[in-house]
């Protein structure tokens, strides 16, 4: 399991670079990352290398944020995987209510980032279809 930020923001020139600048001054690696916005405000999910650091840190800069568990799914570097992952998901009647991007820094391998609503189930469900879930 992988812990995720989400960042609530206002959708302005510059918040991003606050945001990264705060994560820079704390020493703390951005691992993987997607941004949704609307024309006033936006979420920002990441995936970092120190959550409650961050969580710490973005608060203090006036920042509304909250932790959600989430799913680290690594999959092969070669076309396909994904469309792979996803069957696995449709075939057993689950739906990811977003995903993205990020990667092992041990092994090398994509990691696909994925929230579903009962991710312990999910979990399970994928490591027995034999995908391997990546732990913080």
């Amino acid at each position: 399991m992988l812990k995720q930020i989400s960042i609530y923001a206002e959708n302005k020139k510059g918040t991003m670079q606050t945001i990264t600048g705060i994560l820079y001054e704390n020493d703390i690696n951005i691992l993987g990352s997607v941004t949704n916005d609307s024309a006033e405000y936006g979420i920002i999910r990441m995936v970092v290398s120190d959550t409650e650091a961050a969580l710490k840190a973005l608060r203090a800069g006036g920042f509304i944020c909250k932790q959600t568990d989430v799913l680290g799914i690594e999959v092969k570097d070669e076309a396909g995987n994904l469309n792979k992952l996803l069957k696995a998901l449709l075939e057993s009647n689950i739906n990811a209510d977003y995903l993205y991007l990020s990667f092992n820094r041990d092994s090398g391998m994509p990691i696909m980032v994925l929230h579903t609503p009962d991710i312990y189930e999910v979990e399970a469900c994928l490591e027995a279809k034999g995908f391997k879930s990546v732990k913080q």
